[in-house]
């Protein structure tokens, strides 16, 4: 391979991995940054999340995955997205920009359908799911081998979660991530010939 082919797709790769890093991170950032601001202001902006079948409750589909209870839904919402969308990029980064909505507008409408009355549901888990139903179905639905390797090794290291996505746990909105996992199965049939 002629040095000069290297060098360009070395830069090709660098560029890559500073795009992923900078979008992850800034997707990041705005989550920790809203929780200290919501911190300081001692819980005011968890009346943004989704409130079910409430008309301004619709308006948490947009703001409710910025918003995060406490120190631990923070961490154990960080881990994942940034795990698993980092994969949703590997696959095709132009992807995680609309995997990313198909799983913010599946989690919140489920949310805001069967969510419990006068409940507040809030946290970055329904677009994790999303990212998880969009890798485990990526590589059924667009056949490639690069495709399939990625849903299996999603579920190999991360196929446990799926069991998120059924009724149990007081104060977990399965709803969300139900909504969230059939956003990113959407998001996998969707781009299953692009």
């Amino acid at each position: 391979m002629p040095r000069t082919t290297v060098a360009k797709t070395t830069k090709q790769l660098t560029r890559s991995i500073r795009t992923q890093v900078t979008t992850l991170g800034t997707a990041l950032g705005a989550f920790w940054t809203t929780f200290a601001v919501n911190t300081v202001l001692g819980g005011a902006l968890t009346q943004f999340g989704i409130v079910p079948r409430s008309v301004t409750g619709l308006r948490g589909i947009l703001f409710a995955p910025f918003l995060h209870g406490n120190l631990n839904h923070l961490i154990a919402n960080t881990i994942p997205f940034a795990a698993l969308g980092w994969m949703v990029m590997l696959r095709d980064s132009r992807h995680f920009v609309p995997v990313t909505l198909f799983s913010m507008l599946g989690a919140g409408l489920m949310a805001w359908s069967f969510g419990a009355p006068g409940s507040v549901h809030i946290g970055a888990s329904g677009v994790v799911f999303g990212y998880l139903g969009f890798l485990l179905l990526a590589g059924v639905y667009s056949r490639s081998f690069g495709s399939i390797v990625l849903s299996l090794v999603t579920a190999g290291v991360w196929g446990g979660l799926v069991l998120g996505i059924a009724p149990g746990q007081v104060g977990i909105s399965w709803q969300a991530h139900l909504g969230g996992f059939i956003g990113g199965i959407l998001a996998a049939r969707y781009f299953r010939k692009r």
